[in-house]
């Protein structure tokens, strides 16, 4: 990503959680609000299943549900003819941890593809890179265990952290996915982050437009994936 446009991602991040969130700021950035109630566990559905776990950005913060990406990529998949319903389990200002703590009721179903969108929080939240790189282990050998393919998809942190922990903290997606050998999308929002025209006000969530660009990043790398698990 464009240095110049991760930094103002950083930036943004950070004023934007300090007055679109309303929370103080005491060292580590606050975290994004959590949802008053988590979503309900789906349920069984005829076609098999694509979930998208992961955080506001999955969910659709400050969207309608139809707008956000995991709506947008059902869009291609029923126009390509795929036969997948995806499930959108994104909750707000869910860690890595979080993710993991909910991950069985995500995965109820025929669920063949999980992509996995988390690790925002966690570096919003200053956590450690070693405990972010267990719970995405875990989730991944879980869903594996149950044969379903996994897309694991990357974040970049605050650049207040210090460039030591933006090293650790980009370097925990790809020695994931090169250890679990899982197919692999380094930045969820390339071409997305630090771009006013297609970010909320908060500087933080994408807009539709941002919502449809985030799909149109995703689909080349998820499209292969379902092309394996429909044979």
């Amino acid at each position: 990503m464009n240095p110049r446009r991760l930094a103002l991602f950083a930036l943004s991040l950070l004023l934007g959680l300090a007055t679109g969130c309303g929370q103080p700021q005491t060292g580590a950035p606050a975290a994004e609000p959590r949802a008053a109630d988590p979503p309900s566990a789906p349920k069984p559905a005829a076609r098999p299943r694509v979930v998208a776990l992961g955080d506001s950005l999955t969910a659709g913060y400050g969207l309608d549900r139809s707008e956000a990406y995991p709506a947008l990529l059902q869009q291609r998949i029923d126009t390509a003819g795929y036969g997948y319903e995806v499930v959108n389990a994104g909750v707000s200002g869910d860690t890595t941890a979080g993710g993991l703590s909910r991950l069985e009721w995500s995965l109820d179903g025929d669920v063949r593809v999980l992509v996995v969108a988390l690790g925002g929080n966690d570096g919003l939240r200053g956590l450690p890179p070693d405990e972010m790189k267990r719970n995405l282990e875990e989730i991944v050998t879980r869903a594996r265990s149950r044969g379903i393919a996994v897309l694991l998809v990357g974040m970049e942190s605050p650049t207040n952290m210090g460039p030591d922990y933006q090293r650790r903290f980009r370097d925990v997606f790809p020695a994931v996915a090169r250890e679990q050998r899982v197919a692999f999308l380094p930045f969820l929002l390339d071409g997305v982050a630090g771009r006013s025209e297609l970010n909320q006000r908060d500087g933080i969530h994408p807009t539709a437009e941002g919502a449809r660009r985030i799909a149109d990043h995703l689909w080349p790398a998820l499209e292969p994936i379902l092309q394996t698990a429909s044979r």
